[in-house]
């Protein structure tokens, strides 16, 4: 199916930002087995796993748009901040920061799977990425979030300390079943 002939999705994309780190970050929830890890040349298919994964259900598509080269040219730069998150040994969720310039850092992805919601462990999750962007000592993190994510994450943002200070109104086109398969399989 082309994506002429897909339905296209009006959205709502508010961004986001906090000028100064949060005064404290969310504990690590008790009695879990969590595992949070850095990556260092993340292989092109386990991002592109980790993006369907995560993004299916929020129509994360950009990423699955890009061919290798596109893909590895912004995931293998030196700067990226990639880590994933394991629950019970299983990966669970990822976010990927991406900085810019020497004073902004973009928290550009931030989810957990399907599998790992429900548990207690986003708002620390979401502490432990606010707190890996601050670690590039920026003078601003940013994020967007939109009317397609999940219900809560707008709110969570806000209350972990980020403020909204634009939105915008955009289309997004869904993958078919057919382009989902084909770029989640190179």
């Amino acid at each position: 199916m082309s994506a002429d002939a897909l339905e296209r999705i009006d959205v709502t994309v508010t961004f986001l930002e906090m000028d100064t780190p949060p005064a404290y970050y969310p504990s690590l929830p008790y009695n879990r087995q969590i595992a949070l890890l850095k990556t260092r040349a993340i292989p092109l298919h386990f991002y592109r796993y980790l993006q369907d994964r995560v993004g299916r259900k929020w129509q994360w598509v950009n990423v699955l748009r890009l061919n290798d080269e596109e893909l590895s040219a912004g995931l293998h730069r030196e700067d990226r901040d990639i880590r994933v998150l394991y629950v019970d040994g299983a990966p669970a969720g990822f976010f990927d920061i991406k900085p810019h310039l020497p004073d902004e850092v973009e928290l550009a992805y931030f989810g957990m799977m399907e599998h790992a919601t429900g548990q207690g462990i986003g708002r620390w999750f979401l502490g432990a990425a606010i707190e890996a962007c601050w670690s590039h000592k920026p003078r601003r993190v940013t994020v967007q979030t939109c009317t397609l994510d999940h219900p809560a994450a707008l709110s969570l943002y806000q209350k972990l300390g980020f403020r909204p200070v634009a939105q915008k109104k955009e289309v997004v086109v869904p993958l078919s079943f057919a382009d989902r398969s084909a770029s989640v399989m190179r």
